[in-house]
């Protein structure tokens, strides 16, 4: 990590000169809406601490995270022992887990009232009118937050904007990185011009004995040189979840979506248009009931055109967040190209399906794995209609346990035990449950799917 000290804002250039003399005061306010939340997931066989990043955004100690702070495949029930440090206190203070927005990705958290009065919320920071933007080269600075053991201690991290685009958000992406992500950025005068987002990769070339170098990238997860721009950030800040599931979540079911490609978009004479591919429509979905057809062209939603946005695949990222910032009952207008007629159609949005951290899960210890509730999701990746669906899916393999040792792989689709077909988890769960106590068994047989093609497993008890 390159650690930039505070008073190295005396050694800058005579263009921020200016806002060395602040800078001070400016770091000594704004650090008070940073904050470093540790909680831990309660696997099968461990409990793993994790730390990130938050920021303060209301009196109440509301804290926001980054999407990537906590593992999607975690059931919310493993995460569990929320705390909140201060800027280089070593002294946790207990919070709440109060659940991840799908539209903004954040994940959030609420700090107990012990310490809410230290904190300020970087609202406090944030212009009066429409939220600034920074223009390219102007100097920006944010914050930073050392590791546990150097008692999350603050630092500042200054850079200067490269680059604005929207990916699909706008999204400011500064010389060097800026702030750790999740934590706030600010201009010269200390206003707030954004949130540091996940760091962007770099590629290197890594020379060795081999004949030729081999390109690697390299991510600074500690830091970011990107940031979300306010005006993306601010008005969404009140999208504090109804539970830790995150819903209600809205569903459209157009699945695979893959941006038009530019020869075909020539070909339609669309080259100023943006368009999405539908690669398949889910059954049962919204979009299905409406009418989508799969290889249907995108090309508007509630008639406004899609934006020409690059990368080209950014299209694909705009349709998900329009259809993630509406809510189950509400009616999406799409017009897609069919052929070569365009069509009009409206959706009315569904809730989307339960999600793989929702799905009911059972580990049996003598066994060595967790089974867990077939979803929807389960459905698509496999290619197989939920009418068809049965069983359970393997969601964690202990090493060297009777089931690992056997083969049972995680995502193995569990279809038969001892030679018995389990249509439902709970059949599935009940089957498992007599064999875990079974103590005088030696053995059992598990028919499982794997990428489309069947396997026999014996699994030795003993």
């Amino acid at each position: 990590m390159k650690f930039r000290l505070l008073f190295s804002a005396l050694l800058l250039a005579p263009c921020v000169s200016r806002a060395a003399a602040d800078l001070p005061t400016l770091w000594a306010e704004r650090a008070k809406c940073a904050v470093a939340v540790e909680y831990v997931t309660e696997t099968e066989t461990e409990r793993q601490s994790t730390i990130s990043m938050g920021t303060v955004i209301d009196a109440n100690g509301t804290i926001i995270m980054p999407s990537g702070a906590v593992d999607p495949r975690a059931a919310t029930w493993q995460l569990k022992e929320f705390k909140v440090y201060l800027p280089g206190d070593p002294t946790g203070t207990p919070a709440e887990y109060l659940g991840q927005d799908a539209f903004t990705g954040w994940h959030f958290v609420r700090a107990g009232e012990k310490i809410r009065a230290q904190l300020t919320p970087v609202t406090a920071f944030a212009a009066k009118g429409a939220s600034p933007v920074p223009e390219l080269a102007e100097f920006v600075w944010g914050v930073g937050l050392r590791n546990k053991d150097e008692d999350f201690a603050p630092y500042l991290m200054q850079s200067h904007v490269a680059l604005i685009q929207s990916l699909p958000q706008r999204t400011a992406i500064a010389q060097q990185e800026v702030a750790s992500p999740g934590l706030p950025v600010f201009n010269r005068d200390g206003v707030l011009v954004g949130l540091a987002a996940a760091s962007f990769g770099q590629s290197y070339l890594q020379f060795g004995r081999g004949p030729r170098p081999q390109p690697v990238v390299l991510i600074n997860v500690e830091e970011s040189s990107a940031f979300r721009l306010a005006e993306e950030m601010l008005p969404y800040l009140g999208r504090v979840p109804k539970n830790v599931s995150g819903r209600p979540l809205a569903w459209l079911g157009a699945y695979g979506l893959e941006p038009m490609d530019r020869e075909v978009a020539k070909f339609l004479k669309l080259e100023a248009q943006s368009g999405a591919v539908v690669s398949e429509v889910l059954e049962g979905s919204p979009a299905e009931k409406a009418g989508l057809k799969d290889r249907d062209i995108i090309l508007a939603l509630d008639g406004k055109p899609l934006p020409q946005l690059k990368p080209d695949r950014v299209v694909v990222s705009y349709i998900e967040l329009e259809v993630s910032r509406r809510a189950p009952g509400d009616t999406l207008a799409l017009s897609v190209l069919r052929g070569g007629d365009r069509v009009e159609l409206k959706a009315v949005l569904g809730e989307e399906p339960k999600l793989l951290r929702e799905a009911e899960r059972k580990y049996f210890d003598r066994l060595g794995f967790t089974a867990r509730e077939f979803v929807y999701g389960d459905a698509i990746d496999r290619h197989v209609k939920i009418a068809d669906t049965t069983g359970a899916v393997a969601h964690f393999v202990k090493p060297s346990s009777p089931a690992g040792v056997a083969g049972l792989r995680p995502d193995d689709w569990i279809k038969e035990i001892d030679g018995t077909e389990v249509k439902t988890f709970g059949a599935a769960t009940a089957k498992l449950n007599e064999v875990e106590h079974d103590l005088a068994r030696s053995e059992f047989v598990l028919l499982v799917s794997r990428n489309g093609e069947t396997a026999v497993l014996r699994v030795k008890l003993k």
